[in-house]
């Protein structure tokens, strides 16, 4: 996404976030020592090397991660932490050591606001200012080959604008249920340091070590934030999807699939979508992914096209090019918004303004919102109308989610399970840091969760 559209989400961050102290902030003064980061060889009878990540995944544990960075280290991506510039560190886990790992804070424009110094939201800059931002372990440091639980990377999602601390892990678990390849989250705890630093939630990286988790053949092209056709209505050349490319990209590309579904897309009339979507597609996979993801409400997903003039984009979402079944996979991410908007517009940025399949203005950007930005009906896009076609499968799908995974007993009997596992660490970091998350204030919120999937449920 450019940084006009990236732009437009942060504002209502800038109105929900409390992580900014109100006194003009300080730089954190180094105290932790400095230290060689050295290597550690594996023995080969560590747990991380025989297990899988199942076992980093699993929905019933809530594990403690540490990681121990030199202070000069911590002091330079401490300095300017938007940066994103890894420095090495050790990472402990049950007792094993792996070193050196690669670490650095972690985001989009809107993961740092209101935690770093710099007076423009719009460019990230300065020293950070709140105890959590999000972080990534690269494993895989200067070539490692040794995998932990056949991870490459962790990543570790500060929540600093989710007062639930559980809408990530709940959007992606429907998904999953129903169907939907979509990334595991579990939360975890992190010490930097010695010092506690809170809740995270640990969700898996969308890599190549996803796609051969999720998908029984997953050695294809995995792709970024580029839709199979432009805005209007052609399929892109090659150099744009490589591009995108987020596996394979080194090894002489070839983008013949996505760019052979653009084609086809391009050159179909819209009243015959649906055969071009049963050849590349899982009918009932993608029609699943849409049932959940207007059912929570994900409106800064796939299916919001914010608009600069007559220019419009969305964004947060992956591809995945299935090679044995010529297939595309659409898969979600980046939940920080789902959940926000069930019972009235919270968030002055992201509503989507049609009901699925729904067309506002004739196809034209209209303004909608609190801010009044501007957006494009979904159902404008050839490939997004021929999927709210399928209204039968649809209706199915809604049933079986409302049923299933979605239904009242099962979601509260999830949040009141994972909220155990993680109240006794919320409230450590609330005795912690003077800008964690209030248990008060959490709870509200979980409630508050609750009752706004009851109205989910009846719309």
């Amino acid at each position: 996404m450019n940084t006009y559209f990236s732009q437009l989400i942060v504002l209502i961050l800038l109105l929900i976030t409390s992580c900014k102290p109100e006194s003009q902030p300080q730089p954190p003064a180094v105290t932790d020592p400095d230290f060689e980061v050295d290597t550690v060889l594996p023995t080969g009878d560590e747990r991380y090397l025989h297990e899988d990540s199942d076992y980093i995944f699993d929905q019933d544990s809530l594990y403690t991660f540490e990681l121990n960075i030199p202070g000069p280290s911590l002091a330079k991506i401490n300095a300017n932490p938007a940066a994103e510039q890894y420095v090495e560190a050790r990472l402990i886990f049950q007792g094993d050591t792996i070193s050196p790992v690669g670490v650095r804070y972690k985001g989009s424009i809107g993961g740092f606001v209101g935690c770093v110094s710099g007076s423009d939201w719009t460019n990230p800059s300065g020293f950070k200012t709140c105890t959590k931002l999000s972080m990534k372990v690269k494993i895989n440091w200067n070539g490692r080959e040794e995998r932990f639980f056949g991870l490459k990377k962790l990543q570790f999602h500060s929540l600093n604008l989710d007062p639930t601390q559980l809408r990530e892990r709940l959007g992606y678990w429907l998904y999953r249920e129903m169907g939907v390849p979509a990334p595991r989250s579990v939360h975890a705890r992190l010490i930097v340091n010695g010092t506690f630093s809170g809740v995270y939630a640990l969700t898996e990286q969308i890599d190549g070590r996803f796609t051969r988790y999720h998908y029984e053949d997953g050695k294809g092209n995995l792709y970024k934030e580029i839709w199979p056709i432009t805005m209007d209505g052609h399929a892109y050349l090659d150099q744009a999807y490589i591009n995108a490319l987020k596996t394979n990209e080194d090894e002489n590309p070839i983008v013949e699939r996505i760019r052979g579904f653009g084609e086809e897309i391009a050159a179909t009339h819209p009243d015959s979508m649906q055969a071009v979507i049963r050849k590349w597609m899982d009918v009932d996979e993608i029609i699943a992914y849409a049932v959940v993801d207007r059912a929570i409400r994900n409106d800064d997903g796939a299916f919001h096209w914010y608009c600069n003039g007559s220019s419009c984009e969305n964004h947060n979402f992956y591809w995945y090019e299935n090679p044995s079944q010529n297939t595309l996979h659409l898969i979600p991410w980046d939940l920080d918004n789902a959940f926000e908007n069930i019972v009235s517009n919270r968030n002055p940025v992201t509503p989507i303004a049609d009901d699925w399949g729904g067309i506002t203005a004739n196809c034209t950007p209209f303004s909608y919102g609190q801010f009044q930005f501007q957006q494009r009906s979904a159902a404008c896009d050839k490939l997004t109308a021929g999927w709210a076609s399928f209204t039968e499968e649809y209706e199915d799908l809604l049933t079986q989610f409302k049923d299933g995974p979605f239904a009242e007993a099962q979601t509260d009997a999830l949040l009141d399970a994972w909220a155990a596992q993680i109240r006794a660490a919320t409230l450590e970091a609330s005795q912690t840091h003077s800008d964690a998350l209030k248990v008060a204030d959490w709870e509200a919120a979980v409630a508050d969760l609750k009752a706004s999937l009851v109205v989910a449920r009846n719309k």
